[in-house]
C-alpha cells in the first residue's frame, strides 16, 4: 500500500541558518489491512513523517508511493482523493461550522442523524449534545479531537494516519476509541491504520510497531517481537492499574513524557 524510500526532510535554522535533518533517508513499507503504531521520543520525527506522507510538508529528498504511484509531488487534496487521510495532532476549528456539516463534508454525502450518532457515538459524544454545535472555541481540546476522528471515520480512507488521538481524552472515551480502531483493524477490508503514540494500550493493539528516533527508524517488527523490548513502566492492561503508560524506549530525557495512572 504505501512505500517510503530514502525518504529525508531537513529544515534551515532561522536564527543560525544552520541546517537540521528531521526525516533521515528513512525506508519504511505498509501494507494494505496493517495496523501500524510509530512510537519513539519527542522530537524523533513522528509527526514530521506523517506530514510529509499527507503532504503537508515536502521532502528534501527521497519517494512516496502509495498503491505504486508514485506521489511524491501530488498535493494534500490529491493524496486524500487517493485515499490517504490525516488526524492533526492538534485538529483545527472552524467557526460557524456545525458537527453534522463537517460529518458530511467528510463523508462526501448528506448523512442521516442516526449515521452521525454512530460516528459520534465511537469516539465517546452524545450525538443529541455535539450535532449541531459548532466546531469552535467554545469546546475543548478533547472535544475537537474526538469530532475529527469521527470525520475521520465518516471519511473513511484507505490509509488512515492519527497523530496521539488519546491526547486530551478521558478514559471512558480513550476506551471507545480502542474499541472502534480494534473494529477497523479486524474488518480486513484493505484499509491500514496508522497512529502515532506512546500510550501502552495502543502500541498493544498494533501488528507492527515502528520505534523512530532521530529521523530514523531505530527499531521495527511484530508487537510481539517488539514490545519486549520497548521496555514499559508502569501497569499493564488487566493489572489493577489502567495500563495508561509509556514506554521507557519513547522516552527522551531532555523532553520527558508524563505517563498517566489510574
Amino acid at each position: 500500500m504505501l512505500e517510503l524510500k530514502g525518504l529525508t526532510f531537513d529544515v534551515v535554522d532561522e536564527t543560525t541558518q544552520q541546517k537540521k535533518r528531521i526525516i533521515d533517508q528513512l525506508d519504511l513499507v505498509i501494507e494494505s489491512d496493517q495496523f501500524v503504531v510509530v512510537t519513539g521520543p519527542n522530537g524523533g520525527g513522528k509527526s514530521t513523517l506523517a506530514k510529509l506522507i499527507m503532504g503537508i510538508e515536502t521532502p528534501t529528498a527521497g519517494t512516496i508511493l502509495f498503491d505504486g504511484q508514485d506521489i511524491t509531488g501530488l498535493s494534500i487534496t490529491e493524496r486524500a482523493k487517493l485515499g490517504i487521510g490525516y488526524g492533526f495532532q492538534q485538529p483545527a476549528r472552524f467557526k460557524g461550522m456545525t458537527v453534522k456539516k463537517l460529518l458530511d463534508l467528510a463523508a462526501g454525502e448528506r448523512l442521516s442523524p442516526l449515521v452521525c450518532n454512530e460516528y459520534l457515538r465511537k469516539v465517546g459524544l452524545c450525538s443529541a449534545s455535539y450535532i449541531m454545535r459548532e466546531v469552535d472555541k467554545s469546546l475543548s481540546g478533547g472535544e475537537v479531537k474526538r469530532i475529527e476522528i469521527a470525520t475521520m471515520l465518516a471519511r473513511n480512507p484507505k490509509l488512515a494516519m492519527y497523530d496521539e488521538p488519546e491526547a486530551g481524552i478521558d478514559l471512558w472515551s480513550f476506551d471507545r476509541l480502542t474499541e472502534t480502531f480494534r473494529d477497523i483493524h479486524e474488518a480486513k477490508d484493505g484499509r491500514s491504520i496508522v497512529i502515532i503514540s506512546h500510550q501502552e494500550r495502543i502500541i498493544d493493539l498494533a501488528d507492527t510497531i515502528v520505534l523512530l528516533r532521530d529521523g530514523k527508524v531505530a527499531l521495527q517488527g511484530p508487537r510481539e517481537e517488539v514490545v519486549p523490548q520497548l521496555g514499559f513502566s508502569g501497569h499493564r492492561q488487566g493489572d489493577d492499574g489502567c495500563g495508561f503508560s509509556v514506554p521507557k524506549a519513547a522516552r527522551s530525557l531532555q523532553d520527558p513524557i508524563m505517563s498517566a495512572t489510574c
